[in-house]
């Protein structure tokens, strides 16, 4: 391979590794194997029906044209509308720009805010694709570990010893991907107590699993406990977790103008409006009757304490309960240090997740992708008996390890 014809941004980013952990099990399935795939974060439901068919409506009106870049203001109206209503917060459209998914969101707001050098606080454990887009826009991603002993949250004291001149921004996941962890108001109110008495530090908002949350509780907002950073948070979500739209790729962010129209003009001349017609969908979602998030949320739940009860009669494993998101952030440091059947010692999670899909054909995702190990991740947004199976594998296979 040539490298020198890649630029170094580039070179210095690595694929997805969930992704890539995807891409090994669906080639295994081609080889004849039968693997239970638990990688992917991916709702296994069908769109609703409402919205595929306000999809099609819009098809047959003619709305598959250019669309405003920052998105047709019946989408933005609806972003607005269930900003106010769900989240008790207030943004005109014009502060609202849709974007080609979440993950399109957040990797704009960070080309078009940080320069070479910038620094991005992420407390790990983290969504495996945050500190790439900073590397990506030549930032310096910083990492700080929560362990599970704090419940995978970032504290005050933590956040204080990360600041530097150099910091740009603070990213916040809740519920988490990979922990599911949630933050509450008061831990918000503690982490912008740190935040007053360091203005230059702006702070994004990852909430696209606000509504998948177990408790039958809503996840507050951090701007409902901290108003007073409006001017820098950027409030990021989409419909693709909450809605089984993943394929629809709607994001979007709600924030200052300013940065809103950075974020324009960036997209103006890199990727343009997104779909029109997801865009009608989006906006259909957003409107429509919401009863298929409380019916689907209620079904993770009963996937979640089925499978967290089976991973944690395991010896060796164990979960915390998620509060929220669709995944299980499984310990396995206690099988760490033991021997495969094939006499292969697993000295870190990288090496217990090939020997489950490997052993077991069970793909899952190693902790390291997160930046916290020994851990691996697992999805819950798959049929309740696909699970089960997985289940069983794993624990057939970790009791054939004997000890280092």
């Amino acid at each position: 391979m040539n490298t020198s014809r890649i630029a170094s941004r580039i070179r210095r980013i690595k694929p997805s590794p969930s992704t890539a952990a995807a891409d090994r099990a669906n080639e295994l399935r081609r080889q004849g194997k039968m693997i239970v795939n638990l990688v992917v974060g991916e709702p296994d439901f069908d769109t609703p029906v409402s919205i595929r068919q306000a999809a099609a409506r819009a098809i047959e009106a003619g709305a598959t044209r250019y669309t405003p870049n920052a998105g047709t203001l019946e989408l933005r109206q609806a972003i607005a509308a269930k900003l106010l209503r769900e989240n008790g917060l207030t943004y005109t459209p014009a502060e609202i720009i849709a974007t080609n998914g979440a993950k399109s969101a957040i990797y704009n707001a960070l080309a078009a805010t940080i320069e070479a050098g910038d620094e991005v606080i992420i407390p790990a454990p983290y969504w495996v694709s945050y500190t790439d887009m900073v590397l990506a826009n030549e930032g310096t991603p910083i990492t700080v570990a929560c362990p599970e002993s704090q419940g995978f949250k970032l504290t005050p004291a933590q956040l204080e010893a990360a600041i530097t001149p150099q910091t740009r921004w603070l990213m916040l996941n809740s519920p988490s991907n990979p922990t599911g962890a949630t933050y509450s108001a008061a831990e918000y109110r503690r982490l912008a107590d740190v935040l007053a008495d360091h203005p230059h530090v702006m702070v994004m908002t990852d909430d696209i699993y606000e509504h998948i949350r177990f408790d039958g509780q809503p996840v507050v907002h951090l701007l409902v406990a901290a108003p007073e950073l409006r001017d820098r948070t950027l409030a990021i979500n989409g419909v693709s977790k909450t809605y089984a739209m993943t394929g629809w790729r709607i994001g979007w962010i709600a924030g200052p103008r300013d940065i809103i129209g950075a974020v324009d003009t960036l997209l103006s001349q890199a990727a343009g409006n997104c779909c029109a017609v997801s865009q009608a969908a989006a906006a259909a979602a957003l409107n429509g009757d919401q009863s298929f998030v409380a019916e689907s949320v209620a079904i993770y739940k009963q996937r979640r304490d089925r499978m967290a009860q089976r991973i944690n009669a395991i010896p060796g494993l164990s979960c915390a309960m998620p509060e929220g998101a669709f995944y299980l952030y499984v310990n396995c440091a206690g099988v760490i240090g033991r021997r495969t059947p094939e006499g292969k010692l697993l000295e870190t999670d990288g090496d217990v997740v090939m020997y489950l899909l490997e052993h077991a054909g069970v793909a899952v995702v190693a902790g390291t992708a997160y930046g916290l190990s020994p851990y691996f991740r697992l999805s819950i947004a798959t049929a309740i008996d696909i699970l089960m199976d997985g289940a069983d594998r794993i624990a057939q296979s970790v009791a054939e390890l004997s000890q280092g």
